[in-house]
C-alpha cells in the first residue's frame, strides 16, 4: 500500500490555541477538580519486584487493573506469595473481600499483569494474566456473578480452574499484552500481542456469552521503515488503548517500534516512533485511518502496516525516546485524546539512554483532535521525574485529567482548549512507587477517580497495595 502519510506535520509546536466546538465545554461549565475522598489498602504486602523499571501490579496496559460495575467496584493484583487475587468493594467503602484464583506467578517479570474484563452478556468476570511471549491464564466467574453481586458470596468456588487456553481455543505460542474490551452489544472482546517486541502483530478474540471465537490479526510487522539513520524491515504496532466510544466506535492510537537499532541515532534510545490512530466502526472487522480509508480488515490478508497512507497524527523520528502504550480517552462526543511521551527536541535531537534520559528531560502532552478534525497537541508543563507512563481520564465536562507517575494529577479544561495544564493532586503523601492504574470504568458511573497505586519498595521487599479515590466536577 502507499507510504505513510504524516498528518502530524502541524504538531511540531508543543502548545496550540483552543479550538472549541461540539462537546466542549459551556462558559458555564466546571473546570477540572479532585477532592480525595478516601485511601483504602487492598493488600499491606503485595508483590514487589522492579522489572523492565515497572511493577507488575501497576503496568498502563494492564487493562483492567481496576473496574467498575453495577456498584461494585474490582482489583487484581498478586499477594507477597505470588497468588493471583481478585478483591472486590461496594462503591464508597473502605473494605475489599479477596479471594485467590488458583493461579501463582511464574516470573518475576512486569510485563505478566493481570486484566479484567466484563462480559455483560452472561455478567461474568473475566481474567487474563501471567503472560510474556508464551502462554497465558484464562479465569473466569460463574455467570451472572457481576449482575447479583450482593446476591452472591464473594468465594473462591465462583471462580473456575485456571486455563491455558479460552474456553479450549488456543490463540498463539506467543502471547502478550491481554486488553479485554467490553462491545457495545454486550459481548466481550479480547486484544493482544502475537509474535514479540518488533517483531509482533495485534489479534483479537470474541467472547459471545457461549464461546470464543478468533478474529484474528489486524497488523502487519512487515514493510519497510526508513529514518534519517537507517532502515528497518520488521516491528510491532504498540497500542496506547483499544476502546469503544458511547456511539459504538472502537478507537485505537499507537506507536510503531522497529526491530532493527540501525534507525536510532544511537543505541542507548529505544526505535519508537511516530503516534498514529486508527479506528473501526464494524466491531473492529475493519480498520479506517484519519480520513476515513480503509487501511486493514482482522484476519485478513490486508492489515495495518507502518507502509500505509493517513496513520500518523504527530509524527516523531525514534531519537527522541518516545514512550508505547500509553493512554487513551474519548470525550463526550466520541473524540479520541490521548496521552504519549517523549524528550522534546529542545533537550537534543539525540537520546542516548532511555531511561536516563526520559526521567531527566522526558514530558507528556495531550494529543486529541477536535471538532473540525484537525489535531491538536499540549504539552503539559512538569517534569516527568520518571521513565514510566501517564494516565488519561476525561470527565463528563470534558475535562482532561493526566494522571503521572508517583500518582500526581495534573487537568486542563476544556473550555481552555486544553491548554490551561495546572497541578490538582501533588501525591507527595502517597509514597507511590512510579505508574498507576485508573479505574477508566468508573468515572462515568458515579463521577469518581480512583487510582491504585504501590507504595515504593527496595529488592523483592513486600510493600502495600491502595487504591485513592478522587470525587470530581458535580
Amino acid at each position: 500500500m502507499k507510504r505513510r502519510t504524516l498528518l502530524g506535520a502541524a504538531l511540531a509546536g508543543a502548545v496550540v490555541s483552543p479550538v472549541l466546538g461540539a462537546a466542549t465545554a459551556r462558559a458555564a461549565d466546571p473546570g477540572p477538580s479532585v477532592s480525595q475522598t478516601g485511601n483504602t489498602l487492598l493488600d499491606s504486602q503485595a508483590l514487589f519486584f522492579v522489572s523492565y523499571d515497572g511493577l507488575v501490579n501497576n503496568n498502563s496496559f494492564q487493562k483492567n487493573g481496576l473496574l467498575t460495575y453495577k456498584g461494585y467496584q474490582y482489583a487484581v493484583w498478586y499477594t507477597a506469595d505470588r497468588n493471583a487475587v481478585v478483591g472486590r468493594r461496594v462503591l464508597g467503602s473502605s473494605t475489599w473481600s479477596t479471594v485467590k484464583v488458583g493461579h501463582t506467578l511464574r516470573y518475576n517479570d512486569s510485563h505478566n499483569v493481570i486484566s479484567m474484563g466484563v462480559s455483560k452478556v452472561d455478567g461474568r468476570l473475566h481474567l487474563n494474566m501471567d503472560s510474556h511471549s508464551d502462554g497465558f491464564t484464562y479465569v473466569k466467574s460463574v455467570a451472572g456473578l457481576l449482575d447479583n453481586p450482593a446476591g452472591l458470596s464473594w468465594i473462591a468456588s465462583r471462580f473456575g480452574a485456571p486455563q491455558s487456553t479460552l474456553d479450549g481455543l488456543a490463540l498463539t505460542s506467543q502471547f502478550t499484552y491481554p486488553q479485554f474490551v467490553s462491545m457495545p452489544d454486550g459481548k466481550l472482546q479480547l486484544s493482544y500481542r502475537v509474535g514479540v517486541s518488533g517483531n509482533g502483530r495485534n489479534a483479537i478474540a470474541e467472547y459471545n456469552g457461549t464461546s470464543w471465537t478468533n478474529l484474528g490479526e489486524w497488523t502487519s510487522s512487515t514493510g519497510t521503515y526508513t529514518s534519517e539513520h537507517g532502515s528497518s524491515t520488521v516491528r510491532n504496532m504498540y497500542l496506547h488503548g483499544i476502546d469503544y466510544d458511547k456511539n459504538g466506535r472502537l478507537h485505537s492510537f499507537f506507536t510503531w517500534r522497529e526491530q532493527n537499532g540501525a534507525v536510532m541515532c544511537n543505541g542507548g534510545g529505544i526505535t519508537n516512533h511516530d503516534t498514529g490512530y486508527v479506528y473501526s466502526d464494524d466491531l473492529g472487522r475493519t480498520w479506517r485511518n484519519n480520513a476515513g480509508a480503509v487501511v486493514g480488515t482482522t484476519g485478513g490478508s490486508d492489515r495495518v502496516a507502518v507502509t500505509d497512507s493517513g496513520l500518523v497524527v504527530d509524527a516523531l523520528n525514534p531519537d527522541h525516546s518516545l514512550m508505547n502504550q500509553e493512554s487513551q480517552f474519548t470525550d463526550s462526543a466520541g473524540r479520541p485524546h490521548a496521552i504519549i511521551s517523549y524528550v522534546p527536541g529542545r533537550f537534543g535531537q539525540c537520546t542516548t539512554n532511555y531511561v536516563t534520559n526520559r526521567t531527566a528531560n522526558g514530558r507528556a502532552f495531550h494529543v486529541r483532535r477536535n471538532a473540525s478534525g484537525t489535531w491538536q497537541k499540549t504539552e503539559i508543563p512538569v517534569a516527568l521525574g520518571s521513565s514510566q507512563r501517564t494516565k488519561l481520564a476525561l470527565d463528563k465536562y470534558n475535562n482532561a485529567y493526566a494522571i503521572l507517575p508517583f500518582g500526581r494529577i495534573w487537568g486542563a479544561s476544556a473550555a481552555s482548549g486544553y491548554t490551561d495544564w495546572k497541578v490538582l493532586f501533588d501525591a507527595s503523601g502517597l509514597n507511590a512507587f512510579g505508574e498507576v492504574v485508573i479505574d477508566e470504568t468508573r468515572i462515568a458511573q458515579d463521577n469518581a477517580l480512583s487510582v491504585m497505586y504501590q507504595v515504593k519498595s527496595s529488592g523483592t521487599t513486600p510493600s502495600a497495595l491502595r487504591v485513592v479515590d478522587f470525587a470530581l466536577p458535580a
